[in-house]
C-alpha cells in the first residue's frame, strides 16, 4: 500500500508491480494499493492485482486502505473515497472498520451456485467439508470455463456451520486460493440470506473473521457493509528497480 498523492509511483508500469507483488523476488503480496488524490472526496482507491493489472474492487483492500488514510491523518469521520466501482463510505469505529459496498440488484441464483457483481464479479458455491475442499483445483475448473476463461471470475466456496459461514476463495488475477477476499464473502453472505441466514452474518475465512451487514429486499441488497480489522504488519523503504 503506497501513499501516492505526491504521484511519484507509476501505476501504469505492469512489470514493475508484478516484480513488487512476487513472493521471491519481490515484497511479496496478492496485491498493490495506490492512495491517490481525488477531488470531490478524501481520496482514491486504484487497486492492482499481483500480475500488475489492474483490477476491480478488493473489498478487504478498500478496508485496508481507509485504515491506511487514517492512520496518516487524511481522514477521522465521514469518511468517502473513490474507487473502481464508485463512491464508499466507510468509518472507523472501536478497532474495526466498516466500509460501505455498492448496492446489490442482480443476483443469479442456479441450482448449484449464485452469481453476482459485489463491485467484483463472484460465484458462489455452497459445499460440504470446506476444510478439505478443493479450492484451487475446482476453482481453476470454474474460472476458466467456457463461460468465464476470458474475462474472469472469483470463485467463492461455503459452509455454514453452526451459526458462521465459512468461505474459500479462488481469485482471478492471483489464480490461486487467497486467505480472504471482502467482495467474495460479501457475495457468499448475501447469498447464504437465501438459505435463511441473517443479518448480521458472522465470516470465518483463513485470513481472520468479518461480518457483514446488509438490508434485503426480495431480491435487491443496500446498505450493505463489510466490517472487520485491518491492522499494519510493516512499513518500510524500498528502492525502485528501473524496469
Amino acid at each position: 500500500m503506497i501513499d501516492n498523492r505526491s504521484k511519484f509511483f507509476d501505476g501504469s508500469n505492469q512489470s514493475l508491480i508484478a516484480s513488487l507483488c512476487h513472493r521471491r523476488f519481490g515484497i511479496g503480496a496478492d496485491g498493490l494499493i495506490l492512495l491517490e488524490q481525488a477531488e470531490g472526496y478524501d481520496f482514491k482507491m486504484v487497486y492492482f492485482n499481483a500480475d500488475g493489472r489492474q483490477g476491480s474492487m478488493c473489498g478487504n483492500g478498500g478496508r485496508c486502505i481507509v485504515q491506511f488514510a487514517f492512520d496518516l491523518g487524511i481522514v477521522q469521520d465521514n469518511i468517502r473515497f473513490i474507487a473502481v466501482d464508485g463512491p464508499h463510505d466507510a468509518l472507523v469505529k472501536n478497532g474495526l472498520v466498516h466500509l460501505k459496498m455498492i448496492d446489490v440488484t442482480e443476483i443469479a441464483q442456479h441450482n448449484t451456485h449464485f452469481f453476482m457483481n459485489t463491485g467484483s464479479p463472484h460465484y458462489v458455491q455452497p459445499v460440504q467439508a470446506i476444510d478439505q475442499f478443493s479450492v484451487i483445483e475446482e476453482g481453476r475448473k470454474i474460472r476458466y470455463n467456457d463461460r468465464f476463461k476470458i474475462e474472469g471470475t472469483n470463485v467463492n466456496f461455503s459452509e455454514r456451520i453452526d451459526n458462521t459461514l465459512h468461505v474459500r476463495t479462488y481469485e482471478r488475477g492471483v489464480e490461486d486460493e487467497t486467505y480472504s477476499c471482502g467482495t467474495g464473502v460479501t457475495a457468499a453472505a448475501l447469498a447464504a440470506s437465501y438459505s435463511g441466514m441473517e443479518s448480521p452474518i458472522s465470516i470465518s475465512t483463513l485470513g481472520g473473521s468479518l461480518s457483514i451487514s446488509f438490508e434485503k429486499n426480495d431480491t435487491t441488497f443496500k446498505n450493505i457493509f463489510l466490517i472487520g480489522p485491518a491492522k499494519r504488519v510493516f512499513e518500510g523503504n524500498l528502492k525502485l528497480p528501473c524496469l
